[in-house]
């Protein structure tokens, strides 16, 4: 209901400064302004052409006099200070603000490229030379010149040397040059690179698409030329090169199902030829009729998919190895493979369904949930923090990180004695718009976000230094969007005042009206010849049985059991180890129940379920009005709510006074 609330209920928008000229005082109320502005803003929000119930001018000039009254009041009685209140509005904040504290320009520029990459797939080798993420300055250094010298190995240009030779050498021909010649890259893959997998792949990947490995390895391999070899790239397992095989339109994607039996790459050649043999044997099967699922599921090795028929999961390029892929993809639909030979084994393929890259429109969803997990966030964050520095002006003092290398040389930052040491400096650090960043700060954020993985201490201090720049700068543009968006601070002023009209409205009407029976009970009282009706209504039970022994047992309880929970105790007595009697209870108008118009009101046909055959009922025949104010609970709380509310609005409107300037008022357009 809040939530609905939040939408329909005057969308209340707060605040709005006019962006040009001046915005005038439209009315106050009990001294606080309300702006023409604002209440224009939801006039013409809230009140078109095609709203059903359109109000004149001064219908929603009352309106929202009343509604601006009882955020006030909400406000006055400290609504808008509870903790439940700002975790609420806090919550809210966080789902609108995301858009804003993000650079959506170069978000949309890594979507377009990402779905670009997924069109296409690159086929690449590589060579790693490992070093660690954190490694010391001297370790960087050793593993790129050791990419270095083995690119150059592999792309250096021929060239002769010649030796020195002697006179009687030189003149019978036998001096002869040496040719060095480049060599062959996936040569030096299986000697040098220290992937693991180089010594059997000698470095070749086969096919990759986008988010397929990490993206700076991702956006060389797409960005070098078939048959180049690119300059050495970092990446958090180290230094490679990549050289591009070859390039092909993207296949898009399949779903197989298969039947597999697993045989060791080192088994010996008894079992690889037992292996084959009953492949060969399940192969004539599925030939010969045998459906596919089924035999999957009683005699494939890969029990993941046997127990699904041997379907798998929908795969494109690179995701399987390159036997099972190629053979997956030369088949047609309903189409079954000759069995295949994997590293892993035998595998019998039969191809379910294929799908081609869907449109941008429809996957931009799943492309910026990945840009989201991998390493496109980072470039997104920073581009967003480049735009912060330059649109407040930030500006860096580096000399007052010294005190905080020397004494992060000395103590660990959990270390007491380097909080003590740093929580009383007051040097500035940084400034941009009129914000002040003290070694303070520095200092208490520090004590917070200890933990890092670096184990140099300099590196250490300056990503923390960039950490807490970062924050003070995000959240300084947080605590901006209602000046710099005005449409954003309509929408937390709806959710603002919102959340307060939905409180106080609970409180004192909704929530009260349902509490209130005392207050319900006297309403009812004083209106209670609003609440006649012209039809006669039957009040009471209709009690279906099992048997006549369970009617007359029925029959006995009800003279003695209490009136207010008769159907409760009634079945509680009666249905101990099964059901053998079903009790409703109501208030029926003729045409209500078949059972009540024939035993009550003495017409119409009833036909008694057969598993319940005897039925009665039981009560009392209310001709022309409710017995108690609970025979008509719902209308009469709806009509004590509407009295509620307008007791309430009189009282704000004694105690909140409104002042409206008609000169303002005027010039307005009425819709």
């Amino acid at each position: 209901m809040k939530q609905l609330l939040l939408i329909t209920f005057f969308a209340m928008a707060g605040c709005l400064i006019a962006q040009n000229g001046e915005d005038p005082v439209l009315m106050t109320i009990k001294g606080n302004p309300i702006h023409k502005s604002e209440f224009e803003y939801l006039y013409n929000k809230n009140n078109t052409q095609n709203t059903l119930d359109k109000k004149s001018l001064a219908e929603y000039l009352v309106l929202f006099e009343n509604f601006k009254m009882k955020v006030l009041e909400a406000e006055s009685l400290g609504m808008d200070t509870t903790k439940a209140f700002l975790e609420e509005l806090s919550g809210y904040r966080r789902q609108l603000n995301s858009v804003y504290l993000t650079d959506t320009a170069t978000q949309n520029r890594l979507v377009k490229e990402a779905y670009d990459r997924l069109k296409e797939d690159v086929d690449v080798s590589h060579i790693l030379i490992r070093v660690a993420p954190n490694a010391t300055s001297d370790d960087t250094l050793a593993a790129f010149n050791k990419i270095a010298a083995i690119r150059e190995r592999i792309t250096r240009a021929p060239r002769a040397i010649t030796p020195k030779c002697g006179f009687f050498t030189k003149l019978f021909g036998k001096c002869k040059a040496t040719i060095i010649a480049p060599e062959n890259f996936n040569e030096v893959a299986r000697k040098e690179s220290e992937d693991p997998s180089a010594a059997e792949n000698s470095g070749h990947l086969g096919y990759i698409t986008g988010f397929m490995t990490i993206y700076p390895f991702e956006s060389v391999a797409y960005n070098t030329p078939v048959g180049q070899i690119s300059s050495p790239i970092r990446t958090p397992y180290g230094f490679h090169i990549i050289k591009v095989e070859g390039r092909r339109p993207s296949r898009g994607k399949l779903q197989v199902a298969h039947i597999m039996k697993f045989t060791q790459k080192d088994a010996p050649d008894s079992i690889k030829h037992k292996m084959k043999v009953v492949i060969d044997s399940l192969y004539r099967e599925v030939k010969n009729g045998a459906d596919f699922g089924a035999l999957a599921r009683k005699a494939s090795d890969d029990k993941s998919s046997a127990i699904n028929g041997g379907i798998l999961p929908w795969f494109g390029s690179g995701n399987m190895v390159k036997e099972f892929e190629d053979a997956a993809f030369q088949l047609q639909k309903g189409e079954i493979s000759h069995p295949v030979l994997s590293p892993y084994g035998w595998h019998i393929i039969k191809l379910i369904d294929t799908k081609q890259l869907e449109p941008l429109a429809e996957k931009r969803a799943e492309i910026e949930r990945r840009i989201q997990r991998d390493d496109r966030a980072n470039i997104i964050t920073q581009s967003f923090i480049n735009k912060l520095k330059a649109q407040y002006n930030f500006k860096n003092n580096e000399s007052t990180l010294a005190p905080f290398y020397q004494l992060a040389e000395k103590y660990s930052l959990k270390d007491s004695a380097f909080i003590n040491a740093t929580e009383h400096m007051e040097g500035v650090m940084a400034t941009f718009a009129d914000q002040n960043v003290t070694q303070c700060d520095f200092a208490f954020f520090l004590s917070r976000h200890p933990n890092s993985q670096q184990t140099n201490k300099k590196a250490l201090i300056d990503e923390k230094y960039l950490q807490f720049t970062n924050t003070a700068l995000v959240n300084y543009k947080d605590e901006q969007l209602e000046k710099e968006y005005p449409e954003f601070g309509n929408l937390m002023r709806e959710y603002h005042d919102g959340i307060l009209l939905f409180n106080i409205s609970n409180e004192k009407v909704w929530d009260k009206a349902t509490r209130d029976t005392k207050g319900l009970e006297s309403f009812f009282r004083t209106y209670r010849s609003n609440y006649t009706w012209a039809e006669p209504r039957f009040k009471g039970w209709v009690i279906s049985c099992k048997n006549e022994a369970t009617k007359a047992k029925a029959m006995e309880l009800i003279a003695k059991a209490p009136k207010d929970s008769l159907d409760n105790y009634l079945s509680s007595k009666l249905n101990k180890d099964t059901i053998v009697a079903k009790v409703e209870k109501g208030l029926y108008v003729k045409g209500d129940n078949n059972a009540v118009d024939k035993f009550e009101f003495k017409s119409g046909d009833f036909v008694p379920n057969k598993a319940y055959p005897i039925v009665f009922t039981y009560g009392k025949m209310l001709k022309n009005g409710p017995e108690s104010y609970s025979d008509v609970m719902g209308i009469l709380t709806s009509d004590y709510q509407a009295y509620l509310e307008d007791q309430w609005m009189k009282e704000l409107r004694r105690r909140y006074p409104v002042m409206i300037d008609q000169k303002t008022l005027k010039s307005i357009k009425e819709n």
